[in-house]
């Protein structure tokens, strides 16, 4: 894995706005209402940007980020766990180069009073393949005591945590078929929804208000 040491992130404050109904279809055919680019059906993909400083790497503790977050340093298992999970749930064709990542804790969402999700491991990572430009990509990985994996997934050109932009897949037995979709790296399945204000059935945030401040700036 490299780490992308020279580089700055991108600093942009979250915003939340109405998403439409029909913004995340469940089939990997572009329609007109998707907010997504179409990136897999360049034949040329736009090689990622990269900022021209390096991200910060500590955000301190407040109200929305109750614990703080901070880059893990490189090398240590909180730095490799998100891309070995990144790998095994979507693939990473070639050597990642990551961009910007962010290690945070928190409460589940909804909150329980359940000792084993009382804390949440959460990771943002930024991420593009070095070999391969058209795999470019923001990640939300989870760990709970009982295992981890990918929770939401956005364009790597959005910014902060905002409406449409991440997009969570429910896992259903009727449809456990790989698509892919324009904007999104790899291919995924289940039933998209939107992570940031919930769907497909649920009615939750995927973030807790005392995390969602950690995805400031990012």
């Amino acid at each position: 894995m490299k780490k992308l040491a020279i580089v700055l992130g991108l600093v942009a404050l979250a915003a939340c706005e109405d998403p439409q109904a029909d913004l995340f279809p469940n089939s990997p055919s572009p329609v007109p209402s998707t907010p997504f680019p179409s990136v897999s059906a360049r034949s040329s993909p736009t090689p990622p940007a990269v900022p021209d400083r390096a991200p910060p790497t500590r955000g301190a503790a407040s109200e929305d980020c109750v614990d703080g977050w901070r880059t893990p340093e490189e090398g240590t298992r909180l730095a490799t766990f998100p891309i070995r999970t990144i790998r095994r749930v979507v693939g990473i064709p070639g050597d990642p180069v990551v961009v910007d990542m962010r290690y945070f804790t928190g409460p589940e969402s909804p909150p329980s009073e359940k000792g084993y999700i009382l804390t949440i491991e959460r990771w943002y990572v930024k991420v593009f393949a070095e070999q391969d430009p058209a795999f470019q990509g923001r990640f939300l990985v989870e760990a709970r005591e009982f295992g981890g994996g990918v929770a939401a997934v956005a364009p790597y050109d959005t910014r902060g945590f905002r409406s449409p932009d991440w997009s969570g897949f429910e896992w259903t037995e009727a449809d456990p078929a790989l698509r892919a979709y324009p904007g999104l790296p790899g291919e995924w399945s289940g039933i998209r929804y939107d992570f940031v204000r919930g769907g497909a059935g649920l009615t939750v945030r995927g973030l807790p208000a005392a995390v969602v401040g950690c995805m400031h700036g990012s």
